[in-house]
């Protein structure tokens, strides 16, 4: 049941994030590409807070399970973030493509410690 739970969350972290990224990308006016650096960096957030949850609240394991594998993974993309690199690369905009992968990087970690910091109040 947990395995039907986790797939389910994943289609509807994987919805949630086509919703999100074409909402930033209607509005985004630069061309580095924010939505997946929003999406990366809330779903690492999210995941720092389920992980607090569990380790300091004494929330059930199958919390993380289904929210933080299932939905969040679904959520968040190292794939697309790897393509969008890549592409500002083949367009010879290294910087932007290093600060793109690096920042993002930077920031989802950051958001991660947050959200279990925060979690562990």
């Amino acid at each position: 049941m947990i395995a039907l739970a986790v797939a389910l969350a994943g289609g509807l972290g994987a919805v949630a994030r086509f919703v999100v990224d074409g909402a930033v990308q209607r509005h985004n006016r630069w061309s580095v590409p924010l939505g997946t650096l929003l999406i990366n960096v809330t779903g690492s957030l999210l995941l720092g807070v389920l992980t607090g949850l569990v380790l300091f609240h004494g929330s059930p394991s199958e919390l993380q399970t289904v929210a933080g594998t299932g939905f969040c993974g679904g959520y968040t993309t190292f794939s697309t973030a790897s393509v969008e690199a890549a592409r500002l690369l083949r367009t010879e905009r290294r910087w932007a493509a290093v600060a793109h992968a690096g920042g993002m990087l930077l920031a989802s970690v950051a958001a991660a410690g947050l959200g279990l910091w925060a979690a562990s109040w």
